[in-house]
This record gives structure tokens, sequence and C-alpha cells, in this order.
């Protein structure tokens, strides 16, 4: 895949199920659309929902089935490449499939690894799946908004997670009133500029 996407970056989007990847990427294309071409490949076990759900708000998406799979597989994205329009793409998502368990163990070919852990999971996630938060570069806190009403505590999940990977980034979210997607958005360029650069670099040796 690292052949076929030599300027593109590529980011592997992980977390439970119902954590809201789906509508980050959502918000995200919306927000980015005017800066950057986006593509996303969507993995679930069943049906084509979540890739529908993109593709109505004009996200270039394509869903891959994996057939009661607990997570995406490299051969299913270099088949999936063949099915989606690539050209002139910015930054390709991969929504994997949702479980912090066995996705971690995949190696994509990605640039980079973000795990959401929504505030509704409770904050000892990092501590018992710790190879996603190992393997990450970003973690992000989604559903920031439900912060007063549930027992979750931001700095808590950070010092855990940070035990794990004493470098990974932390950003809190929320699709439902904004807070800090304009940071994520921020994040996400800096990385595609970088891979552009990157590339560029390598084409002049």
């Amino acid at each position: 895949m690292r052949d076929r996407l030599k300027d593109v970056c590529v980011i592997n989007v992980c977390s439970s199920p119902g954590s809201g990847k789906t509508t980050l990427m959502q918000e995200t294309g919306k927000r980015l659309s005017k800066d950057l071409n986006i593509a996303v490949l969507v993995g679930d076990p069943e049906t084509e929902r979540d890739a529908v759900r993109m593709r109505d708000v004009g996200i270039n998406a394509l869903q891959i089935v994996t057939g009661g799979m607990c997570h995406i597989e490299a051969q299913m994205i270099l088949q999936a490449l063949d099915h989606i329009d690539i050209e002139g793409i910015d930054l390709l998502f991969i929504e994997n499939v949702g479980n912090l368990l066995c996705p971690s163990a995949f190696d994509l070919g990605e640039d980079y690894r973000v795990t959401l852990l929504a505030t509704t999971e409770g904050d000892d996630k990092p501590k018992k799946y710790p190879r996603m938060f190992l393997t990450s570069e970003l973690m992000l806190v989604s559903k920031a908004d439900l912060l007063p009403y549930v027992p979750f505590s931001v700095d808590a999940v950070t010092k855990d997670a940070r035990e794990v990977n004493p470098n990974l980034e932390v950003i809190t979210i929320s699709t439902l009133n904004g807070d800090g997607l304009d940071t994520w958005c921020d994040w996400l360029k800096e990385r595609v500029q970088a891979k552009k650069d990157q590339y560029k670099a390598l084409e002049v040796k």
C-alpha cells in the first residue's frame, strides 16, 4: 500500500464501537473540504451504512465488509484501493472495525494511528488495552460534552495512557459542540503537509 500512496497521508482510526468514529469522519470532511481532498475506507463486519452516511455528506467513501472479522487487514486495503478514486487525494482515513484489541496487532501501512476513547466508555481503557495506545500517535477523547454527566477523568486517562506511551498526544473533542475539532484538523493538516514534503524530498534524491 505504501507504494501506491506515496504522497498520501494515511490515518488508521481505531476505537470501540459507538465511540463516534463515523460522526468524526463526517465532521472532519466538512471542515477540511476546502483545504484537502479526503477519502475514507470504512471497515465493519456487515452493512454499508457508515460509508453511505459519509457519501451523503459528500465524502469519497468505500465500505470494507470484513464478514465477521474483528479488524481490517492490509490485503483488504489493497483490494479496496482498486475500487475507490484516489487520484489527487491528500488524506486517506481507514476507519477500522470497532474494537480496541484486534486492530492493534495489524499494521495496515498507515502513517499514523489515532485512537478514539469516548467519555461514556470509562477512563480505564489504556491499562486494559495497552497495545492500542502504545501503537497510536494520538488519542482523541471523544464525546467531551458529556463530561459533566459521566464518571470520566481526562487527567486520569491521560496519565494512564502516557504511562503506556509517553509520546502519545491527547486532544479532547466533541462533535456535538465542536470543542477540539479545530485542534484536530490542524493536527491533520500538519501531517498531510509533512507527508508531501517527505515525498518531494525523496523525488529530489
